[in-house]
């Protein structure tokens, strides 16, 4: 099942593959830090453009692969400073938001790099172990798979809290399934060779957060960078998100905002707010590494950048691949701390209207150019039914009925 791994030093080669993996954190560290916009999108962009891009295949795919690695890390800095958290970050925006209000913004930052951090250190061993496990039950889940998405449907709900939140959430996955069932037949031109899930998680993510995030006040001033949480601590919280992880990384339409209620609720409450940012943070990088091995596996990628690397004709080198991850985690690490700071500083000051509009506008065209004016229709839309969790006081992570209603449906 698992590619023969053999091991080779080559100064020029090695030089090239460093190039390319530092080129995928460059683009991975610029669509973190832009507020509203998701992996996903970039991956498609990087779709798109991959068959074009000048170098080996495997190369670019080791460069895409890194892109998404650092993307999880940085993805948070937006998200504590601008109140608009990348989808896979939602359930983490609220207690994150709370401890920049106590001036605590550092810290929190530190927090999620730790998450992230961890669950990278324990998702690399516990993938082959985990694989072979999914490897083994996959036949039986792919032919009760529209019963294993209804149970995580009915999870969801359930863990929603009372009669009222529960209605709310059969709400938002009705309204965003029925979407995705009229959206995901659809085959549009465009001018860039996409899909129609370019706008539809623009809208049903980006945007709602964006305009919520003009009513921002920005960001207070914050105090030092000290940790509260114990090491051991930190590590049964990363431990906790990785697990949480698996089940994005090999089940289809299951997102990491899943993943994460899933953690969650194995979480201490005493834990809090940091207890909070850390297990998410874990879920959203650790997906990366199990959907990896996924790929490997069973032949199918679950994330929208394995789907870029995949258009990448790049073949699965696997220790490339680990290397890759390995190296983007520990860049990622370091931006955070490094970049982090002086983005809570300075971005958060800036006027969150104009900055919300801008952010807007480049998703409305990042639609028109993947799925032409279509793209933009199902983008308005999307953002409208985006906007239901929001107001009825639910979790987001309902929104990806868009995908869970037409994979149980088949």
């Amino acid at each position: 099942m698992w590619p023969p791994i053999r091991l080779a030093l080559a100064p020029e080669g090695t030089l090239a593959t460093l190039a390319f993996v530092l080129a995928g954190v460059a683009l991975g560290t610029c669509s973190g830090l832009v507020p509203g916009l998701h992996a996903n999108n970039v991956a498609l962009l990087l779709a798109a453009v991959a068959p074009a891009l000048p170098g080996p295949p495997r190369l670019v795919g080791a460069a895409i692969v890194a892109a998404g690695v650092t993307h999880t890390f940085l993805d948070v800095v937006p998200t504590l400073a601008l109140g608009v958290p990348d989808p896979a970050m939602a359930a983490s925006a609220l207690p994150g938001h709370r401890l920049v209000l106590e001036g605590r913004g550092r810290e929190a930052l530190r927090l999620s790099a730790f998450g992230s951090a961890s669950a990278v250190l324990l998702a690399v061993p516990l993938a082959v172990p985990v694989t072979e496990v999914m490897v083994a039950s996959w036949p039986t889940v792919r032919a009760n798979l529209p019963l294993v998405l209804a149970a995580v449907v009915g999870f969801l709900l359930v863990t929603e809290g009372g009669v009222r939140g529960a209605l709310g959430g059969v709400v938002a996955v009705a309204l965003s399934g029925a979407l995705g069932q009229v959206a995901l037949p659809l085959s549009p031109d465009a001018p860039l060779p996409g899909s129609v899930l370019a706008p539809l998680f623009a809208g049903l993510f980006g945007a709602p957060v964006l305009l919520d995030a003009m009513r921002g006040t920005g960001v207070p001033r914050q105090g030092g960078t000290s940790i509260e949480l114990e090491r051991r601590t930190l590590a049964g919280l990363g431990a906790t998100g990785s697990l949480a992880g698996a089940i994005v990384g090999y089940l289809p339409g299951v997102s990491s905002a899943i993943a994460a209620t899933a953690a969650l609720s194995a979480t201490p409450g005493r834990y809090g707010a940091r207890g909070f940012l850390v297990t998410t943070s874990g879920v959203n990088t650790s997906n990366s590494v199990f959907a990896l091995f996924a790929l490997v596996a069973l032949g199918s990628p679950r994330t929208g950048v394995l789907v870029a690397f995949e258009a990448t004709g790049a073949p699965l080198d696997l220790p490339l691949l680990l290397g890759s991850v390995a190296l983007a985690s520990v860049a990622g690490f370091l931006l955070v701390l490094s970049v982090g700071d002086r983005y809570l500083d300075r971005v958060g000051r800036v006027d969150p209207r104009w900055l919300s509009l801008a952010v807007l506008g480049l998703l409305a065209v990042l639609s028109g150019a993947f799925a032409g004016g279509v793209g933009l229709v199902l983008f308005v839309v999307a953002t409208l039914v985006g906007l239901v969790p929001i107001r009825l006081g639910v979790r987001r992570a309902h929104l990806m009925g868009v995908l869970l209603v037409p994979l149980a449906l088949g």
